[in-house]
């Protein structure tokens, strides 16, 4: 029998204790099944991509691209969202804190490996605020001048910039961006000096070339096509280890006699760390899907890139791979963290 002198809690009460113990264990199941529910029908709404640079850039274009094929693939609608400025850094950080639900997601150039090692800050940790999706594609950065420049090869922009140092300036998509960094080694290799200025994306690059605001510009290679092929802008080099296609009269930076002169501008396609894994896999399943469509391949190659789809845990590796060498090659040329 019950202590008489011990009440008995009221039915009011025994129904607040239950209500409260459910509301706990709910409370602590609660993220694992709303990550189920939202893969089991993912995605149900517009899917938004940041790029980090300007619109009409390398990293701009892959984007745009691979939006509109991965719309068609999910089915649902893709949008572009351009949050450029220092570096690619300021898109970065945004994706990075965004809420991982997979309706926020990133494509970035290889400005993300690059950035650790030549900002002493940055806004994102390479390692652990992404979750892989595939690297995408690949393109060479190119040398470039305006035929009223008067200049037709590397020679003879190195023999004008021997000459008169410093009275060239030259345009790259950033600070950190491999075409920056293909600047500099042209410097070192070509010992001479130039003057750097940084956009906030090729695109701005570019008409900064062609209003003659800079004599010389490095960029990759996608939004130089239509102005090299309008004779707009003459391309000296390209820094991959072959002829692009489109331009079969452009020697490579080793055809001319420099060696290990290689640099190419990878795009990569991210998540937001946390985000649920049954949705970063489909997400990834889909965009190699697209990206091993025929057209799309061609589609991305008269813009400039080769198509490599290689895979999450591809691109897992190579980020391990790629920030340490950035950071030795930022040392290497001289550059001091901003």
């Amino acid at each position: 029998m019950p202590d008489n002198k011990t009440p008995l809690p009221s039915r009011r009460q025994i129904l607040a204790g239950v209500a409260a113990g459910a509301a706990a264990a709910s409370a602590l199941d609660i993220t694992p099944r709303v990550a189920r529910a939202n893969a089991a029908i993912y995605p149900d709404r517009a899917i938004k991509i940041i790029v980090p640079f300007a619109p009409a850039g390398p990293t701009d274009i892959m984007a745009r691209i691979v939006a509109q094929n991965l719309g068609v693939a999910l089915p649902v609608n893709v949008i572009i969202e351009n949050r450029a400025g220092a570096g690619g850094n300021i898109g970065i950080g945004y994706a990075a804190h965004a809420e991982a639900d997979g309706y926020t997601l990133l494509i970035v150039s290889s400005a993300y490996v690059v950035n650790p090692g030549l900002y002493a800050k940055i806004p994102y940790d390479p390692s652990t605020d992404f979750a892989p999706i595939t690297e995408l594609g690949t393109t060479p950065n190119s040398i470039l001048v305006t035929p009223k420049l008067g200049i037709k090869s590397i020679e003879e922009l190195i023999a004008r910039a021997k000459a008169k140092p410093n009275e060239l300036n030259w345009a790259s998509p950033g600070a950190g961006t491999t075409p920056h960094l293909s600047g500099e080694f042209l410097r070192i290799v070509g010992g001479i000096e130039m003057t750097h200025v940084p956009f906030n994306g090729a695109a701005p690059a570019l008409q900064a070339l062609l209003a003659g605001t800079t004599q010389v510009a490095v960029s990759a290679l996608p939004p130089v096509l239509p102005f090299a092929q309008s004779g707009a802008i003459k391309v000296l080099a390209v820094t991959g280890a072959h002829r692009w296609p489109d331009l079969p009269d452009v020697p490579t930076m080793v055809e001319l006699g420099y060696k290990d002169f290689i640099a190419e501008t990878v795009q990569f396609f991210f998540a937001p760390g946390k985000t649920p894994p049954d949705i970063v896999e489909k997400l990834s399943a889909k965009t190699m899907e697209v990206l091993k469509s025929r057209d799309v391949v061609e589609q991305l190659r008269v813009n400039g890139y080769e198509v490599t789809a290689s895979g999450a845990e591809a691109l897992r590796q190579r980020i391990e791979q790629e920030v340490p060498k950035w950071r030795d090659v930022i040392a290497k040329a001289g550059l001091k963290p901003v």
